[in-house]
Protein backbone atom coordinates (compact mmCIF):
# COMPACT_ATOMS: atom_id res chain seq x y z
CA UNK A 1 0.00 0.00 0.00
CA UNK A 2 1.10 3.55 -0.68
CA UNK A 3 1.29 5.70 2.49
CA UNK A 4 -0.40 9.08 2.52
CA UNK A 5 0.61 12.02 4.69
CA UNK A 6 -1.02 15.02 6.31
CA UNK A 7 -0.13 18.59 5.43
CA UNK A 8 1.31 18.98 8.94
CA UNK A 9 3.69 16.06 8.41
CA UNK A 10 4.90 17.54 5.13
CA UNK A 11 5.39 20.99 6.64
CA UNK A 12 7.42 19.41 9.44
CA UNK A 13 9.54 17.73 6.77
CA UNK A 14 10.32 21.17 5.34
CA UNK A 15 11.35 22.30 8.81
CA UNK A 16 13.53 19.21 9.23
CA UNK A 17 15.24 19.82 5.89
CA UNK A 18 16.00 23.44 6.82
CA UNK A 19 16.96 23.00 10.48
CA UNK A 20 18.51 19.54 10.57
CA UNK A 21 19.84 19.01 7.05
CA UNK A 22 20.73 22.70 6.72
CA UNK A 23 19.19 23.00 3.27
CA UNK A 24 18.34 26.69 2.74
CA UNK A 25 14.62 27.19 2.14
CA UNK A 26 15.32 28.92 -1.16
CA UNK A 27 17.14 25.77 -2.32
CA UNK A 28 14.09 23.67 -1.43
CA UNK A 29 11.99 26.05 -3.53
CA UNK A 30 14.44 25.78 -6.42
CA UNK A 31 14.41 21.98 -6.23
CA UNK A 32 10.62 22.01 -6.26
CA UNK A 33 10.52 24.30 -9.29
CA UNK A 34 12.96 22.13 -11.25
CA UNK A 35 10.99 18.99 -10.40
CA UNK A 36 7.64 20.54 -11.34
CA UNK A 37 8.97 21.86 -14.63
CA UNK A 38 10.32 18.44 -15.58
CA UNK A 39 7.08 16.66 -14.64
CA UNK A 40 4.96 19.12 -16.63
CA UNK A 41 7.16 18.66 -19.70
CA UNK A 42 6.96 14.86 -19.40
CA UNK A 43 3.20 14.91 -18.84
CA UNK A 44 2.54 17.13 -21.86
CA UNK A 45 4.87 15.80 -24.61
CA UNK A 46 3.27 18.26 -27.07
CA UNK A 47 4.14 21.23 -24.84
CA UNK A 48 6.59 22.68 -27.39
CA UNK A 49 3.59 23.50 -29.57
CA UNK A 50 1.70 25.32 -26.80
CA UNK A 51 0.97 29.00 -27.47
CA UNK A 52 1.88 30.33 -24.04
CA UNK A 53 2.07 29.13 -20.45
CA UNK A 54 0.22 31.14 -17.82
CA UNK A 55 1.29 31.00 -14.18
CA UNK A 56 -0.81 32.51 -11.39
CA UNK A 57 1.23 33.26 -8.26
CA UNK A 58 0.22 34.01 -4.69
CA UNK A 59 2.35 35.80 -2.12
CA UNK A 60 3.57 32.79 -0.10
CA UNK A 61 5.87 29.89 -0.86
CA UNK A 62 3.42 28.47 -3.39
CA UNK A 63 3.73 31.71 -5.33
CA UNK A 64 7.49 31.57 -4.97
CA UNK A 65 7.42 28.13 -6.57
CA UNK A 66 5.43 29.68 -9.43
CA UNK A 67 7.94 32.48 -9.99
CA UNK A 68 10.80 29.95 -10.08
CA UNK A 69 8.84 27.65 -12.44
CA UNK A 70 8.33 30.60 -14.79
CA UNK A 71 12.09 31.20 -14.90
CA UNK A 72 12.86 27.58 -15.79
CA UNK A 73 10.31 27.57 -18.60
CA UNK A 74 11.67 30.86 -19.95
CA UNK A 75 15.21 29.44 -19.89
CA UNK A 76 13.89 26.60 -22.07
CA UNK A 77 12.47 29.02 -24.61
CA UNK A 78 8.81 29.13 -23.62
CA UNK A 79 6.66 32.25 -23.71
CA UNK A 80 5.30 32.89 -20.22
CA UNK A 81 2.60 35.07 -18.71
CA UNK A 82 2.76 35.57 -14.92
CA UNK A 83 -0.29 36.93 -13.12
CA UNK A 84 0.91 38.01 -9.68
CA UNK A 85 -1.80 38.40 -7.07
CA UNK A 86 0.42 40.32 -4.59
CA UNK A 87 2.17 43.54 -5.42
CA UNK A 88 5.94 43.52 -5.18
CA UNK A 89 5.70 45.34 -1.85
CA UNK A 90 3.48 42.58 -0.41
CA UNK A 91 5.95 39.82 -1.24
CA UNK A 92 8.43 38.52 1.27
CA UNK A 93 11.04 35.82 1.87
CA UNK A 94 11.92 33.31 -0.82
CA UNK A 95 8.91 34.28 -2.94
CA UNK A 96 10.24 37.82 -3.19
CA UNK A 97 13.74 36.56 -4.03
CA UNK A 98 12.39 34.52 -6.94
CA UNK A 99 10.18 37.36 -8.13
CA UNK A 100 13.13 39.75 -8.21
CA UNK A 101 15.16 37.26 -10.26
CA UNK A 102 12.22 36.96 -12.63
CA UNK A 103 11.89 40.75 -12.81
CA UNK A 104 15.57 41.10 -13.70
CA UNK A 105 15.14 38.43 -16.37
CA UNK A 106 12.22 40.32 -17.89
CA UNK A 107 14.50 43.23 -18.67
CA UNK A 108 16.75 40.97 -20.74
CA UNK A 109 14.32 38.60 -22.45
CA UNK A 110 11.13 39.09 -24.49
CA UNK A 111 9.53 35.79 -23.52
CA UNK A 112 8.02 37.05 -20.25
CA UNK A 113 5.02 39.22 -19.42
CA UNK A 114 4.10 40.08 -15.82
CA UNK A 115 0.77 41.52 -14.75
CA UNK A 116 -0.26 42.46 -11.22
CA UNK A 117 -3.78 41.44 -10.28
CA UNK A 118 -6.26 44.27 -9.74
CA UNK A 119 -9.70 42.91 -10.54
CA UNK A 120 -11.41 39.57 -11.21
CA UNK A 121 -11.51 40.13 -14.96
CA UNK A 122 -7.70 40.03 -15.01
CA UNK A 123 -7.86 36.24 -15.30
CA UNK A 124 -9.06 36.76 -18.90
CA UNK A 125 -5.54 38.03 -19.65
CA UNK A 126 -4.54 34.34 -19.63
CA UNK A 127 -7.20 33.32 -22.16
CA UNK A 128 -4.61 32.79 -24.91
CA UNK A 129 -2.55 30.37 -22.77
CA UNK A 130 -2.62 26.69 -23.62
CA UNK A 131 -1.45 25.73 -20.13
CA UNK A 132 -2.25 27.45 -16.82
CA UNK A 133 -0.33 26.68 -13.64
CA UNK A 134 -1.96 27.35 -10.26
CA UNK A 135 0.69 28.51 -7.76
CA UNK A 136 -1.66 30.58 -5.62
CA UNK A 137 -2.12 28.95 -2.22
CA UNK A 138 -0.45 25.95 -0.58
CA UNK A 139 -1.21 23.53 2.22
CA UNK A 140 -1.15 26.18 4.93
CA UNK A 141 -4.56 27.51 3.94
CA UNK A 142 -7.71 26.24 5.69
CA UNK A 143 -11.42 26.73 5.22
CA UNK A 144 -13.26 28.40 2.38
CA UNK A 145 -11.59 30.74 -0.10
CA UNK A 146 -12.06 34.44 0.60
CA UNK A 147 -12.08 37.33 -1.85
CA UNK A 148 -10.39 37.83 -4.21
CA UNK A 149 -9.17 34.23 -4.38
CA UNK A 150 -12.62 32.72 -4.92
CA UNK A 151 -13.25 34.98 -7.91
CA UNK A 152 -9.78 34.31 -9.30
CA UNK A 153 -10.30 30.56 -9.17
CA UNK A 154 -13.75 30.89 -10.73
CA UNK A 155 -12.23 32.91 -13.56
CA UNK A 156 -9.42 30.43 -14.14
CA UNK A 157 -11.83 27.50 -14.21
CA UNK A 158 -13.74 29.14 -17.06
CA UNK A 159 -10.67 29.34 -19.29
CA UNK A 160 -10.10 26.69 -21.97
CA UNK A 161 -6.63 25.38 -21.14
CA UNK A 162 -4.79 22.45 -19.62
CA UNK A 163 -4.49 23.14 -15.91
CA UNK A 164 -1.78 22.17 -13.42
CA UNK A 165 -1.85 22.72 -9.65
CA UNK A 166 1.34 23.19 -7.63
CA UNK A 167 1.18 21.04 -4.45
CA UNK A 168 -2.63 21.25 -4.10
CA UNK A 169 -5.42 22.84 -6.15
CA UNK A 170 -6.18 26.27 -4.68
CA UNK A 171 -9.38 26.15 -2.64
CA UNK A 172 -8.94 22.57 -1.46
CA UNK A 173 -8.50 22.06 2.27
CA UNK A 174 -6.21 19.08 1.86
CA UNK A 175 -6.74 17.82 5.42
CA UNK A 176 -10.51 17.50 5.02
CA UNK A 177 -10.60 17.06 1.22
CA UNK A 178 -13.25 19.74 1.03
CA UNK A 179 -13.86 23.17 -0.46
CA UNK A 180 -16.65 24.95 -2.29
CA UNK A 181 -14.56 26.82 -4.87
CA UNK A 182 -11.57 24.79 -6.10
CA UNK A 183 -9.16 25.06 -9.03
CA UNK A 184 -10.05 22.33 -11.54
CA UNK A 185 -6.70 20.70 -12.27
CA UNK A 186 -5.89 18.13 -14.91
CA UNK A 187 -2.64 17.43 -13.08
CA UNK A 188 -1.56 18.12 -9.51
CA UNK A 189 2.14 17.94 -8.66
CA UNK A 190 2.25 17.55 -4.91
CA UNK A 191 5.56 18.27 -3.21
CA UNK A 192 7.69 16.01 -0.97
CA UNK A 193 5.05 13.32 -0.40
CA UNK A 194 1.52 12.29 -1.37
CA UNK A 195 -1.17 13.99 0.69
CA UNK A 196 -4.28 12.09 1.68
CA UNK A 197 -6.82 14.76 0.76
CA UNK A 198 -5.89 14.60 -2.92
CA UNK A 199 -7.34 11.10 -3.27
CA UNK A 200 -10.87 11.33 -1.89
CA UNK A 201 -13.69 13.85 -1.49
CA UNK A 202 -13.24 17.08 -3.42
CA UNK A 203 -9.56 16.27 -3.89
CA UNK A 204 -10.49 13.23 -5.95
CA UNK A 205 -12.79 15.39 -8.06
CA UNK A 206 -10.56 18.42 -8.62
CA UNK A 207 -6.91 17.28 -8.40
CA UNK A 208 -6.89 15.34 -11.67
CA UNK A 209 -3.94 12.99 -11.99
CA UNK A 210 -1.55 13.29 -9.05
CA UNK A 211 2.24 13.17 -9.43
CA UNK A 212 4.84 13.53 -6.69
CA UNK A 213 7.38 16.33 -7.02
CA UNK A 214 10.69 16.54 -5.17
CA UNK A 215 12.07 19.21 -2.85
CA UNK A 216 15.49 17.56 -2.80
CA UNK A 217 15.30 15.31 0.26
CA UNK A 218 15.17 11.52 0.26
CA UNK A 219 12.46 9.25 1.66
CA UNK A 220 14.28 8.46 4.94
CA UNK A 221 12.44 11.10 6.95
CA UNK A 222 9.00 9.99 5.78
CA UNK A 223 9.79 6.31 6.25
CA UNK A 224 10.02 6.94 10.00
CA UNK A 225 6.62 8.60 10.30
CA UNK A 226 3.47 6.85 11.49
CA UNK A 227 0.67 6.94 8.96
CA UNK A 228 -2.84 5.53 9.00
CA UNK A 229 -4.08 6.39 5.52
CA UNK A 230 -3.07 4.43 2.42
CA UNK A 231 -3.81 3.90 -1.25
CA UNK A 232 -4.64 0.32 -2.23
CA UNK A 233 -2.36 -1.08 -4.93
CA UNK A 234 -2.99 -4.05 -7.28
CA UNK A 235 -0.49 -6.15 -5.31
CA UNK A 236 -2.49 -5.59 -2.14
CA UNK A 237 -5.66 -6.88 -3.78
CA UNK A 238 -3.89 -9.89 -5.27
CA UNK A 239 -1.92 -11.07 -2.24
CA UNK A 240 -4.94 -10.65 0.04
CA UNK A 241 -7.16 -12.90 -2.06
CA UNK A 242 -8.48 -15.97 -0.22
CA UNK A 243 -6.10 -18.92 -0.70
CA UNK A 244 -7.38 -22.01 -2.51
CA UNK A 245 -6.08 -25.33 -1.16
CA UNK A 246 -5.54 -28.27 -3.53
CA UNK A 247 -7.86 -30.49 -1.47
CA UNK A 248 -10.60 -27.85 -1.19
CA UNK A 249 -14.26 -28.86 -1.43
CA UNK A 250 -17.41 -26.79 -1.65
CA UNK A 251 -17.92 -26.51 2.11
CA UNK A 252 -14.29 -25.66 2.85
CA UNK A 253 -14.33 -22.98 0.15
CA UNK A 254 -16.63 -20.61 2.00
CA UNK A 255 -20.26 -21.00 3.05
CA UNK A 256 -22.31 -17.85 2.52
CA UNK A 257 -25.87 -17.19 3.64
CA UNK A 258 -27.57 -14.28 1.91
CA UNK A 259 -30.66 -12.92 3.69
CA UNK A 260 -31.96 -10.44 1.18
CA UNK A 261 -34.78 -9.53 -1.15
CA UNK A 262 -38.49 -8.83 -0.80
CA UNK A 263 -41.50 -8.48 -3.04
CA UNK A 264 -40.73 -4.79 -3.40
CA UNK A 265 -37.01 -5.20 -4.26
CA UNK A 266 -36.31 -8.81 -5.26
CA UNK A 267 -33.45 -8.21 -7.70
CA UNK A 268 -30.86 -7.03 -5.17
CA UNK A 269 -30.76 -10.48 -3.56
CA UNK A 270 -29.94 -12.07 -6.93
CA UNK A 271 -27.04 -9.71 -7.53
CA UNK A 272 -25.55 -10.29 -4.08
CA UNK A 273 -25.95 -14.07 -4.25
CA UNK A 274 -24.57 -14.53 -7.76
CA UNK A 275 -21.66 -12.19 -6.96
CA UNK A 276 -20.74 -14.27 -3.92
CA UNK A 277 -20.59 -17.31 -6.19
CA UNK A 278 -18.73 -15.51 -8.99
CA UNK A 279 -16.03 -14.43 -6.54
CA UNK A 280 -15.23 -17.95 -5.40
CA UNK A 281 -17.52 -19.00 -2.54
CA UNK A 282 -18.06 -22.76 -2.48
CA UNK A 283 -21.63 -22.75 -1.23
CA UNK A 284 -24.13 -19.90 -1.36
CA UNK A 285 -27.66 -20.08 0.04
CA UNK A 286 -30.24 -17.35 -0.51
CA UNK A 287 -32.93 -17.07 2.16
CA UNK A 288 -35.91 -15.59 0.31
CA UNK A 289 -39.68 -15.13 0.84
CA UNK A 290 -41.50 -18.36 0.01
CA UNK A 291 -44.45 -16.65 -1.67
CA UNK A 292 -42.24 -15.22 -4.44
CA UNK A 293 -39.58 -17.94 -4.67
CA UNK A 294 -40.27 -18.52 -8.38
CA UNK A 295 -38.78 -15.13 -9.16
CA UNK A 296 -35.46 -16.03 -7.52
CA UNK A 297 -35.33 -19.57 -8.88
CA UNK A 298 -35.39 -18.33 -12.45
CA UNK A 299 -32.43 -15.95 -12.02
CA UNK A 300 -29.96 -17.69 -9.73
CA UNK A 301 -26.86 -19.40 -11.08
CA UNK A 302 -25.74 -22.26 -8.82
CA UNK A 303 -27.03 -20.57 -5.68
CA UNK A 304 -29.28 -22.72 -3.50
CA UNK A 305 -32.64 -21.13 -2.69
CA UNK A 306 -34.00 -21.53 0.84
CA UNK A 307 -37.56 -20.19 0.94
CA UNK A 308 -38.73 -19.07 4.38
CA UNK A 309 -42.39 -18.82 5.41
CA UNK A 310 -43.57 -15.26 4.80
CA UNK A 311 -47.33 -15.97 4.91
CA UNK A 312 -47.77 -14.14 1.63
CA UNK A 313 -46.33 -10.89 2.91
CA UNK A 314 -43.24 -11.04 0.65
CA UNK A 315 -40.81 -9.86 3.31
CA UNK A 316 -38.70 -11.08 6.23
CA UNK A 317 -40.20 -11.07 9.72
CA UNK A 318 -38.78 -11.51 13.19
CA UNK A 319 -40.06 -15.11 13.41
CA UNK A 320 -38.01 -16.07 10.36
CA UNK A 321 -34.74 -15.64 12.27
CA UNK A 322 -35.62 -18.66 14.41
CA UNK A 323 -36.69 -20.52 11.26
CA UNK A 324 -33.26 -19.78 9.73
CA UNK A 325 -31.26 -20.77 12.82
CA UNK A 326 -29.66 -23.85 11.27
CA UNK A 327 -28.55 -21.97 8.14
CA UNK A 328 -27.26 -19.03 10.20
CA UNK A 329 -25.09 -21.33 12.30
CA UNK A 330 -23.95 -23.17 9.15
CA UNK A 331 -22.69 -20.04 7.40
CA UNK A 332 -19.12 -18.74 7.52
CA UNK A 333 -20.49 -15.31 6.64
CA UNK A 334 -23.90 -13.70 6.31
CA UNK A 335 -24.88 -10.99 3.84
CA UNK A 336 -27.83 -9.11 5.28
CA UNK A 337 -29.89 -6.36 3.75
CA UNK A 338 -29.94 -5.94 -0.06
CA UNK A 339 -33.55 -5.36 -1.10
CA UNK A 340 -34.81 -6.56 2.30
CA UNK A 341 -37.33 -3.74 2.72
CA UNK A 342 -38.04 -1.52 5.70
CA UNK A 343 -41.14 -3.04 7.24
CA UNK A 344 -41.15 -2.77 11.04
CA UNK A 345 -41.07 -6.53 11.48
CA UNK A 346 -38.16 -6.73 9.00
CA UNK A 347 -36.22 -4.17 11.01
CA UNK A 348 -36.93 -6.20 14.14
CA UNK A 349 -35.62 -9.29 12.35
CA UNK A 350 -32.36 -7.51 11.56
CA UNK A 351 -32.00 -6.37 15.18
CA UNK A 352 -32.71 -9.89 16.44
CA UNK A 353 -30.10 -11.43 14.15
CA UNK A 354 -27.47 -8.92 15.23
CA UNK A 355 -28.24 -9.45 18.92
CA UNK A 356 -28.61 -13.24 18.90
CA UNK A 357 -25.62 -13.94 16.63
CA UNK A 358 -23.14 -11.28 17.62
CA UNK A 359 -20.26 -13.70 17.02
CA UNK A 360 -21.05 -14.25 13.33
CA UNK A 361 -19.32 -12.56 10.40
CA UNK A 362 -22.09 -10.33 9.05
CA UNK A 363 -22.03 -7.88 6.16
CA UNK A 364 -24.74 -5.24 6.55
CA UNK A 365 -25.86 -3.46 3.41
CA UNK A 366 -28.75 -1.36 2.15
CA UNK A 367 -31.96 -1.90 4.18
CA UNK A 368 -30.12 -3.64 7.02
CA UNK A 369 -28.31 -0.35 7.63
CA UNK A 370 -31.63 1.45 8.02
CA UNK A 371 -32.14 -0.04 11.49
CA UNK A 372 -28.98 1.71 12.66
CA UNK A 373 -30.77 5.04 12.30
CA UNK A 374 -32.92 4.46 15.38
CA UNK A 375 -32.10 4.67 19.07
CA UNK A 376 -32.27 0.91 19.63
CA UNK A 377 -29.20 0.47 17.45
CA UNK A 378 -27.01 2.16 20.05
CA UNK A 379 -27.36 -1.01 22.13
CA UNK A 380 -26.09 -3.25 19.34
CA UNK A 381 -22.69 -4.88 19.38
CA UNK A 382 -21.24 -4.05 15.96
CA UNK A 383 -17.75 -5.22 16.83
CA UNK A 384 -16.24 -7.01 13.82
CA UNK A 385 -19.29 -6.42 11.62
CA UNK A 386 -18.87 -4.98 8.10
CA UNK A 387 -21.09 -2.04 7.17
CA UNK A 388 -21.27 -0.90 3.54
CA UNK A 389 -23.22 2.40 3.36
CA UNK A 390 -23.00 5.04 0.67
CA UNK A 391 -22.60 8.63 1.82
CA UNK A 392 -26.31 9.28 2.26
CA UNK A 393 -26.86 6.12 4.30
CA UNK A 394 -23.85 6.86 6.49
CA UNK A 395 -24.99 10.43 7.12
CA UNK A 396 -28.41 9.09 8.19
CA UNK A 397 -26.73 6.66 10.56
CA UNK A 398 -24.86 9.56 12.14
CA UNK A 399 -27.91 11.81 12.22
CA UNK A 400 -26.28 14.52 10.09
CA UNK A 401 -26.76 15.86 6.57
CA UNK A 402 -24.73 14.43 3.71
CA UNK A 403 -23.22 17.86 3.06
CA UNK A 404 -21.87 17.93 6.63
CA UNK A 405 -20.38 14.45 6.28
CA UNK A 406 -18.58 15.39 3.08
CA UNK A 407 -16.83 18.30 4.78
CA UNK A 408 -14.66 15.77 6.65
CA UNK A 409 -15.17 12.16 5.56
CA UNK A 410 -12.03 10.94 7.29
CA UNK A 411 -12.98 12.35 10.67
CA UNK A 412 -16.47 10.85 10.67
CA UNK A 413 -15.45 7.51 9.17
CA UNK A 414 -12.53 6.96 11.50
CA UNK A 415 -14.52 7.94 14.60
CA UNK A 416 -17.37 5.59 13.71
CA UNK A 417 -15.09 2.59 13.19
CA UNK A 418 -13.18 3.39 16.38
CA UNK A 419 -16.32 3.87 18.51
CA UNK A 420 -18.20 0.80 17.28
CA UNK A 421 -15.40 -1.66 16.46
CA UNK A 422 -17.04 -2.16 13.07
CA UNK A 423 -15.44 -2.14 9.64
CA UNK A 424 -16.88 0.69 7.58
CA UNK A 425 -16.78 0.36 3.79
CA UNK A 426 -17.90 3.84 2.75
CA UNK A 427 -19.02 3.49 -0.86
CA UNK A 428 -18.32 6.37 -3.20
CA UNK A 429 -15.84 7.74 -5.67
CA UNK A 430 -13.58 6.40 -4.34
CA UNK A 431 -14.65 3.81 -1.79
CA UNK A 432 -12.80 4.05 1.53
CA UNK A 433 -12.31 1.22 4.04
CA UNK A 434 -12.16 2.31 7.69
CA UNK A 435 -10.86 -0.35 10.09
CA UNK A 436 -11.40 -0.56 13.85
CA UNK A 437 -7.62 -0.23 14.19
CA UNK A 438 -7.80 3.33 12.87
CA UNK A 439 -6.61 2.87 9.29
CA UNK A 440 -8.27 4.34 6.22
CA UNK A 441 -7.62 2.50 2.95
CA UNK A 442 -8.55 4.34 -0.24
CA UNK A 443 -9.49 2.46 -3.39
CA UNK A 444 -7.60 3.44 -6.55
CA UNK A 445 -9.73 1.95 -9.34
CA UNK A 446 -13.28 2.39 -10.60
CA UNK A 447 -15.16 4.63 -13.01
CA UNK A 448 -18.38 6.70 -13.18
CA UNK A 449 -20.20 3.84 -14.90
CA UNK A 450 -20.49 2.21 -11.49
CA UNK A 451 -22.99 4.85 -10.37
CA UNK A 452 -25.94 2.54 -11.04
CA UNK A 453 -28.55 0.63 -9.07
CA UNK A 454 -27.22 -2.73 -7.88
CA UNK A 455 -23.46 -2.15 -7.87
CA UNK A 456 -23.46 -1.98 -4.08
CA UNK A 457 -25.26 -5.33 -3.93
CA UNK A 458 -22.48 -6.83 -6.05
CA UNK A 459 -19.88 -5.46 -3.63
CA UNK A 460 -21.63 -6.92 -0.58
CA UNK A 461 -21.67 -10.29 -2.33
CA UNK A 462 -17.92 -10.19 -2.98
CA UNK A 463 -17.16 -9.09 0.58
CA UNK A 464 -19.28 -11.86 2.09
CA UNK A 465 -17.69 -14.39 -0.25
CA UNK A 466 -14.09 -13.45 0.53
CA UNK A 467 -14.71 -13.36 4.29
CA UNK A 468 -16.33 -16.80 4.14
CA UNK A 469 -13.34 -18.18 2.23
CA UNK A 470 -10.49 -16.63 4.23
CA UNK A 471 -12.04 -15.75 7.65
CA UNK A 472 -9.86 -12.62 7.50
CA UNK A 473 -11.92 -9.44 7.32
CA UNK A 474 -9.07 -6.97 6.75
CA UNK A 475 -7.64 -8.89 3.80
CA UNK A 476 -11.07 -9.64 2.36
CA UNK A 477 -12.14 -6.02 2.28
CA UNK A 478 -8.99 -4.86 0.50
CA UNK A 479 -9.38 -7.48 -2.25
CA UNK A 480 -13.16 -7.15 -2.54
CA UNK A 481 -13.27 -3.38 -2.89
CA UNK A 482 -10.46 -3.35 -5.46
CA UNK A 483 -11.70 -6.26 -7.59
CA UNK A 484 -15.26 -4.92 -7.61
CA UNK A 485 -14.02 -1.70 -9.23
CA UNK A 486 -11.45 -3.47 -11.40
CA UNK A 487 -14.23 -5.56 -12.91
CA UNK A 488 -16.03 -2.35 -13.88
CA UNK A 489 -12.84 -0.84 -15.34
CA UNK A 490 -12.18 -3.90 -17.50
CA UNK A 491 -15.68 -3.62 -18.94
CA UNK A 492 -14.57 -0.36 -20.57
CA UNK A 493 -12.75 -2.53 -23.13
CA UNK A 494 -16.19 -3.52 -24.42
CA UNK A 495 -18.57 -0.79 -23.22
CA UNK A 496 -18.68 2.87 -22.34
CA UNK A 497 -19.37 4.20 -18.85
CA UNK A 498 -22.97 4.69 -19.95
CA UNK A 499 -23.61 1.02 -20.58
CA UNK A 500 -22.05 -0.71 -17.56
CA UNK A 501 -24.59 -2.42 -15.30
CA UNK A 502 -24.40 -4.24 -12.00
CA UNK A 503 -25.01 -7.68 -13.61
CA UNK A 504 -22.14 -6.91 -16.01
CA UNK A 505 -19.79 -6.24 -13.09
CA UNK A 506 -20.89 -9.42 -11.33
CA UNK A 507 -20.49 -11.63 -14.40
CA UNK A 508 -17.06 -10.13 -15.10
CA UNK A 509 -15.63 -10.87 -11.65
CA UNK A 510 -13.84 -14.09 -12.72
CA UNK A 511 -12.17 -12.15 -15.56
CA UNK A 512 -11.13 -9.39 -13.16
CA UNK A 513 -9.49 -11.89 -10.81
CA UNK A 514 -7.78 -13.58 -13.77
CA UNK A 515 -6.53 -10.21 -15.07
CA UNK A 516 -5.15 -9.31 -11.65
CA UNK A 517 -3.42 -12.69 -11.37
CA UNK A 518 -1.79 -12.41 -14.81
CA UNK A 519 -0.76 -8.78 -14.26
CA UNK A 520 0.97 -9.49 -10.96
CA UNK A 521 2.73 -12.57 -12.31
CA UNK A 522 4.04 -10.61 -15.31
CA UNK A 523 5.27 -7.75 -13.14
CA UNK A 524 7.20 -10.18 -10.93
Amino acid sequence: MIPLFTSKQVREADKYAIEELKIPSVVLMENAAISITEIVRDYFPEIDQFNQIGIVCGKGNNGGDGFAIARHFINSGFTIKVLSIPTEEEMKGDAKVNFQILKNLKNKIDLLNIKFFKKSADTKWLADCTLIIDAILGTGTKGELKAPYDKIVDGLNKLEAFKVAVDIPTGLDVDSAYGSTIFEADLTITLAELKSGLFYGKGYTFAGEVKKGSIGMGPEYFNQLEVDEYLIEPEDAYFNLPPKELDAHKYSSGKVLVIAGSGFLPGASILASNSALNSGAGAVILAFPKSIKSFAQSQLDSVVLYPYEDEGNEYLSEANIDELEEKIRWADSIILGPGLGREKTTQNAVLKLLKDYSNKNIVLDADALFVLNNTESSKLNLNGKVLTPHHGEFANMLGIKTEELQKDLMKYGRKFANDTGAYLVLKGAPTIIFTPGGEALINTVGNPGMAKFGTGDVLSGIIGSFIAQSKDIDKSLISAVYIHSLSADLLLNKKTIYGITAPDISSNLPEAIKFLHETILQSN
